[in-house]
């Protein structure tokens, strides 16, 4: 072989190492490209994948210091409302009703006319009256003339005294005839007077029960059978009536006791399921015990003076037991059973939950008053409850609890 070509082919040789050496060059540089971009794409993420996983194991709750409100101790009952006048409108002269003066469920004064019966035959029965009345006073003015000219004969010696008794019989007899005549035409004017029906105070009306035309009866006392007209009722005040059990009223009394300046009897008093909207005033509590029930009644006054209340509905009433005092509320959804007792979850200085056990009053204001256990300064979990485990921290947001007047 030639030098010439023992030169081409060391050549060659270089040449193709000089090739290789640039190719793997070439691949390493790719390579840690790839790697450096990889990582600028995914390190903020991909480095703080464990940091992450170990925050979101902590989980989140919003939570509260109680609510400190001057409440006061109550008890609540149903009552149901009644008229505090309520009247039957019948007759007590009968007859032929002729007229009815109102359009069923009026409001009517106290005066105005309801119903009108035929009044002819009580009419003529006064006429009979008033003639009969004539009759007996000339009667009377004739035994009084007589009996006087009888006494003058007497006092005269002309006259004998069995002559003067008898005249002056028949004068005291024309004078009860006289008095008996008087009391037939008030009779009869009673009678009379009462064809028309007027409405005894001022109240709604409600349907007539008899039309025009019928025949109805009456009855002065009530002895016999009477109609029914219509019934109306008292608007501007109304009743509302309902009943304690035992305990309920025991701790009325009790309560009621320990308040050494006179309590207000103001009860409050909701409508159709609404606030309690409407005051009233406690003005009776019965003297005896129902033992059939075991309760005792109560009722209240409120002014109706629009018409709203309507007897026969139903209502919820507030009765006060004590003066205002302080107390704590939390939501009632915070509040959770323990068997017999219940506890709120609170959180710690250390973000930690520890729970607390209460004893409870009743709703207030949308909240539920917590009688102790609880101090102004705890921290109670109100939101995410289901998160939140015994002994194990939390991360905490505060949120104020909002208190409904009611």
């Amino acid at each position: 072989m030639s030098d010439f070509a023992i030169y081409a082919r060391d050549n060659s040789l270089k040449t193709r190492r000089t090739h290789k050496t640039g190719a793997k060059a070439w691949m390493g540089t790719a390579i840690a490209l790839s790697l450096l971009g990889g990582g600028l794409v995914l390190g903020p993420d991909f480095f703080s994948n464990k940091s992450q996983a170990a925050v979101s194991a902590v989980p989140s709750v919003v939570v509260s210091t109680p609510a400190e409100r001057s409440i006061e101790k109550r008890l609540q009952f149903l009552g149901q409302f009644s008229a505090v006048k309520q009247v039957e409108v019948r007759p007590q002269v009968g007859g032929t009703l002729n007229k009815i003066s109102f359009k069923d469920g009026d409001i009517v004064q106290k005066g105005d006319l309801l119903f009108e019966i035929d009044p002819t035959p009580y009419q003529i029965k006064l006429n009979q009256a008033t003639a009969q009345l004539d009759t007996a006073r000339a009667r009377l003015d004739l035994a009084t003339r007589q009996s006087d000219r009888a006494e003058t004969l007497k006092q005269n010696g002309f006259g004998t005294v069995e002559n003067a008794d008898q005249r002056g019989s028949e004068k005291r007899a024309a004078q009860a005839a006289v008095d008996a005549a008087e009391a037939a035409i008030r009779d009869a004017r009673f009678d009379l007077d009462h064809t028309r029906l007027t409405a005894p105070f001022t109240g709604r009306i409600g349907t007539h029960l008899v039309s025009e035309g019928n025949l109805i009866s009456g009855s002065r006392a009530g002895a016999g059978p009477t109609s029914l007209l219509a019934t109306l009722v008292s608007v501007d005040s109304i009743y509302l009536n309902f009943d304690m059990s035992e305990a309920d009223y025991a701790a009325f009394r009790r309560e009621r006791a320990k308040q050494e300046g006179a309590l207000s009897d103001k009860v409050d008093v909701s409508v159709n399921g609404e606030g309690f909207n409407y005051e009233g005033t406690l003005d009776f509590v019965d003297n005896v015990l129902d033992r059939s029930s075991g309760t005792i009644h109560a009722r209240a006054t409120l002014k109706n003076t629009d018409g709203s209340l309507t007897p026969g509905g139903f209502a919820r009433v507030r009765v006060a037991l004590s003066k205002p005092t302080p107390a704590l509320l939390v939501p009632d959804a915070s509040v959770l059973p323990d068997q017999a007792d219940h506890i709120v979850l609170t959180v710690g200085a250390d973000d930690v939950v520890t729970p607390k056990k209460v004893e409870l009053g009743d709703l207030r204001g949308g909240l539920r008053v917590v009688q102790s256990g609880l101090s102004p300064s705890d921290r109670v979990i109100v939101e995410g409850i289901p998160m939140a485990k015994l002994g194990s921290k939390v991360l905490t947001e505060t949120k104020a609890i909002r208190f409904t007047s009611n």
